[in-house]
């Protein structure tokens, strides 16, 4: 009997030894279960939420996601290398166009782009001219104190550009020769800091003409929405100029050169 109670004690102690090593390890593998479903879970929720971001980022586009994951692998080749972080999926995705049809079809989108900003940054330019008149209706456009202190100095001859120069552009929306200076003349506009067209013909109430004359002289709508170009009506603006500087009887285009405060005639023959 007491052998048999002894192998009874022995075999409940075997019993308590294995649960005491058990219970840990089990508690053990659920706790590594638990992490392993959480951190997948948590790669799953951002994988999600990176798909969603690009969808979203594509659709702005008008490109659907197979197309913006193409635009992002180009961009870790030669292209993101040699083109500007600006240049937009659309054009990246024109310029490596697989065959004529998908050129011309990203040509198409990236035209009608264009022209819809156009559109918007031309009607808030609009609505700028209009506040302008109404907040400031006997404001000059230009100093004239300023152009006659500088008058006497002459044109400037030979100008060496500086950052923060602008000029102005005093030109008509039908005139060939002042086409030919504009083009010139934009050519240099990374040099300074941008120019103010003036347009003569273009009365107050007609500013879609304005509109119409900036897109068929193609220019950049993003340079307008940074204001590195304006385009405003005439509104006297010239006269002011013509009258101080001498050239009321100069064919157009007139440009004036504005730094650090002073106005200054530019001559057109630079260009």
């Amino acid at each position: 009997m007491a052998t048999e109670r002894r192998k009874r004690k022995s075999s409940v102690g075997m019993i308590g030894f294995w649960l005491c090593i058990t219970l840990p390890v089990n508690a053990v593998n659920g706790q590594t279960l638990e992490s392993q479903s959480s951190k997948t879970l948590a790669i799953e929720q951002s994988a999600t939420q990176q798909i969603e971001s690009q969808t979203f980022r594509a659709e702005q586009w008008g490109l659907d996601l197979t197309e913006w994951q193409r635009y992002k692998f180009l961009m870790q080749g030669i292209r993101g290398s040699v083109s500007p972080a600006t240049l937009s999926p659309i054009e990246v995705l024109g310029i490596h166009a697989r065959n004529s049809d998908e050129r011309r079809r990203y040509a198409e989108q990236w035209a009608v782009m264009m022209r819809d900003d156009a559109e918007r940054i031309l009607a808030f330019q609009r609505a700028y001219d209009d506040a302008q008149r109404h907040l400031f209706p006997n404001g000059l456009l230009i100093d004239a104190n300023a152009l006659a202190s500088v008058a006497h100095q002459g044109g400037t001859e030979n100008v060496t550009w500086q950052p923060d120069d602008r000029v102005l552009f005093f030109t008509e929306t039908q005139c060939p020769h002042c086409d030919a200076v504009l083009e010139r003349l934009v050519s240099q506009i990374k040099q300074f800091g941008g120019i103010d067209f003036y347009l003569t013909d273009v009365p107050a109430g007609e500013e879609s003409r304005i509109r119409d004359w900036a897109v068929a002289k193609q220019i950049d709508p993003q340079w307008v929405s940074d204001h590195k170009i304006t385009l405003n009506i005439d509104a006297g603006a010239f006269h002011q100029v013509a009258v101080h500087t001498g050239q009321q009887s100069q064919d157009l285009p007139v440009l004036i050169l504005r730094r650090e405060g002073q106005l200054a005639p530019l001559p057109v023959s630079q260009f």
